[in-house]
């Protein structure tokens, strides 16, 4: 696992730092629907907003213990002693990019995953509900016009023979004061049909990550 930290920096300086040196007259960004939900801001102009804020996270997962970072709540799904790491890269004319590199899991398995709101804790709800950019005024949010993959970070995979699993999520907005803490492995891939959208069954573990 000592390669980590590089397989995810390159994968996401590649990304967001080259798309910086692109030139003024670059295509324009991709319209996004969760740029058009209620409350959505432009994107700013101003040069301070040009600033890449950078995160990184690394855990092996272990039962829960005051400190703990890196929680596993169904250890016969993710066993102790897996580890993950995550990588970010945010700036505003950018967007975010966020990868997550995970071990020691079942063998061809889908987990979901996802940014939540809140740090790891006892239990997995303890994370809180996923983080959005434009919140969904009605709680739970099982609405996909907010439960999206542009509107949350959702980092679902399948691990391979090994128990080795990766995800990248690229959204179009960039954090500000409130940002999400943690990333929390869930049992299945994320649903998207209304009603269901964003739930991807029991939380398994939760890495710590300060966004």
């Amino acid at each position: 696992m000592r390669i980590l930290p590089t397989f995810l920096a390159v994968a996401c300086v590649t990304g967001l730092v080259g798309a910086a040196a692109a030139p003024a007259s670059a295509s324009p960004r991709p319209f996004s629907p969760a740029s058009a939900l209620p409350g959505a801001s432009p994107h700013s102009t101003t040069s301070a907003d040009r600033a890449v804020g950078f995160t990184a996270a690394h855990g092996t997962f272990t039962a829960y213990a005051p400190g703990a970072k890196a929680v596993t709540y169904q250890p016969d799904l993710v066993p102790a002693g897996a580890r993950a790491s995550v990588l970010g890269l945010s700036a505003e004319h950018l967007g975010t990019r966020t990868v997550l590199l995970i071990s020691g899991l079942l063998p061809q398995h889908e987990y979901g995953a996802h940014a939540h709101q809140n740090s790891c804790g006892a239990t997995g709800d303890d994370a809180g509900p996923h983080f959005q950019h434009v919140p969904d005024p009605v709680k739970p949010s099982v609405d996909p016009a907010y439960a999206n993959p542009q509107n949350e970070i959702w980092l679902d995979f399948t691990t391979d023979r090994s128990g080795i699993g990766h995800a990248t999520s690229t959204v179009d907005w960039a954090f500000a004061a409130e940002r999400a803490k943690s990333v929390v492995i869930h049992e299945t891939h994320t649903h998207t049909d209304p009603g269901h959208a964003g739930t991807a069954g029991g939380r398994l573990a939760c890495l710590d990550v300060a966004f």
